[in-house]
């Protein structure tokens, strides 16, 4: 008989669940654009229809690997996201706000 995943995970050592929770943040927040849209449960179509382009210029920007801010920002909006710009450094992060100023008006090509 399959046992249910909480009873497989209460049975763990809490360093083996540590490791399990780090390892799935890592994944969670790391993700291809198509990756994203899939687990945000849109198809390419869907997300087309709310951005009033045709499903291959969805299919086109997520295979892309630079592409606008604005055109990245409209993507996640229509998937019920926000943007933000974030830089890294050894003593800490800063959030660019720049962009934030910047209009929507690039489309998907």
């Amino acid at each position: 008989m399959a046992k249910k995943f909480s009873e497989l995970r209460a049975t763990m050592a809490p360093e083996s669940r540590a490791r399990a929770d780090a390892k799935a943040q890592r994944l969670v927040a790391e993700m291809a654009l198509s990756e994203l849209r899939r687990a945000r449960g849109l198809s390419q179509e869907a997300l087309a229809s709310v951005l009033h382009v045709k499903q291959p210029s969805i299919a086109k920007m997520e295979q892309r690997t630079d592409m606008y801010i604005s055109t990245l920002r409209s993507h996640i909006r229509a998937m019920g996201g926000e943007l933000e710009i974030v830089a890294r450094f050894p003593d800490g992060a800063v959030r660019i706000s720049n962009f934030a100023e910047i209009g929507d008006t690039a489309q998907v090509d």
